[in-house]
């Protein structure tokens, strides 16, 4: 059956809702496939690659976009669908492949990425046929139909890898996901070493002595608690913009793409503000900026998840250098754990650097359903790695 591509109008807005509806029904958590104004305002301002597939009588039976914004040279591919009685011909993959070929089209980006679903393994064979490379996994990153881990992927332009700043040391504890991202994506990381911990004399772990020195404790239950004042939660959108643009007015100054907060996590005593995009729907949250740094929330992660958790989030993940060691320390010493690595992901100057997708869930994470692609079998062993040296020590699984 021929099908026909084109950009998409907002005469298409109807029918686009019916065919997210038709495809995901009422369990879609992004506003792209179903608020009308969202739609609107990605179709006609210029920051959006939308194409749409019409079979030949007319009926509009297929999806995808590819979003980007100003400055950041990073594109995501969000809102693939294809109607069920067109499914099995490639027309995912004609969609995707085109879609993104529009976008590197336009020399204004370095990589476009896109979060998967792992409950079946097509989406990640489209993906994967088109150029993207597996990056990690994002255990109970979503609420979909149920809560649901996806899979990170990410499709470069022509050269950028061959344009990345080499990262000296990294925590011990990222070692293995660094092994997976040498064979996924095919960088060599052989002379990065493990970055000596915190406490120069080498007598305890790493995430240890960074407990140790912000006064957080672990319990049996595998949670940590400290002494950190409670902290206070502003879900104000249009305030918190205001106030995140006035503490970062550079754009060099912040950095995760395609995220802007909605709300704002203070530390009672004044000593940070942690800037989050927060969704309840999806049941996330992303940590967008940490002020004055992300080694600010030392000794106070715990008591600002407990706050995510309360207002709806139970996945919350931040976004962090690879270089910066420091905050990476602080993240892995408060329970997060390393889940997808992001190499070339921001461009300085002539260079770009990795970055690391750090999660944390307060659900109880189960992979019997997924469908994991022999591609991102490394990164489930990482994460496992992770997860185990992180909830499970080493003398409390020997005994």
């Amino acid at each position: 059956m021929t099908v026909v591509l084109s950009p998409a109008n907002v005469q298409d807005i109807a029918e686009l809702r019916q065919l997210y509806f038709e495809v995901y029904g009422h369990g879609y958590p992004v506003p792209l496939g179903s608020d009308p104004v969202v739609m609107r305002r990605l179709i006609t301002g210029g920051t959006a690659h939308w194409l749409t597939a019409r079979a030949c009588d007319g009926a509009l039976v297929g999806s995808a976009v590819v979003v980007t914004e100003p400055g950041s040279r990073i594109g995501k591919l969000v809102g693939l669908a294809v109607h069920p009685g067109h499914r099995g011909g490639g027309l995912a993959s004609r969609l995707t492949g085109a879609v993104c070929e529009e976008a590197f089209g336009t020399g204004r980006l370095d990589s476009v990425y896109a979060t998967v679903r792992v409950v079946t393994a097509g989406p990640q064979a489209v993906v994967v046929r088109n150029g993207f490379r597996p990056l990690g996994l994002l255990p109970n990153a979503v609420e979909v139909d149920g809560c649901e881990t996806l899979a990170l992927f990410a499709r470069y332009a022509d050269g950028v890898l061959d344009r990345r700043a080499p990262v000296a040391a990294v925590p011990e504890r990222l070692s293995a996901l660094l092994s997976a991202a040498s064979t996924g994506v095919g960088i060599d990381y052989a002379g990065t070493r493990d970055a000596p911990g915190p406490d120069a004399a080498g007598a305890v772990g790493t995430a240890a002595a960074v407990r140790e020195a912000s006064g957080a404790t672990r319990t049996a239950g595998t949670a940590w608690t400290t002494g950190a004042e409670p902290i206070e939660l502003i879900a104000a959108p249009g305030f918190v913009r205001r106030r995140f643009l006035e503490l970062f007015p550079q754009a060099d100054d912040r950095f995760f793409p395609l995220h802007t907060p909605n709300a704002v996590l203070a530390a009672a005593d004044g000593s940070f503000e942690a800037y989050a995009d927060l969704d309840p729907v999806a049941g996330s949250c992303a940590l967008v900026a940490v002020h004055p740094r992300p080694a600010a929330v030392a000794g106070a992660l715990e008591g600002l998840m407990a706050t995510v958790t309360r207002a709806g989030a139970d996945y919350a993940e931040a976004l962090l250098p690879l270089a910066d060691t420091e905050a990476l320390e602080v993240f892995l010493a408060s329970g997060f754990v390393p889940s997808a690595l992001y190499p070339a992901m921001r461009r300085v100057h002539d260079r770009l650097h990795d970055y690391v997708v750090l999660s944390r869930t307060s659900r109880q994470i189960d992979f019997r359903t997924t469908a994991v692609s022999p591609l991102l079998r490394p990164y489930l062993g990482a994460y496992l790695s992770a997860w185990t040296s992180t909830y499970l020590p080493l003398h409390e699984v020997s005994r």
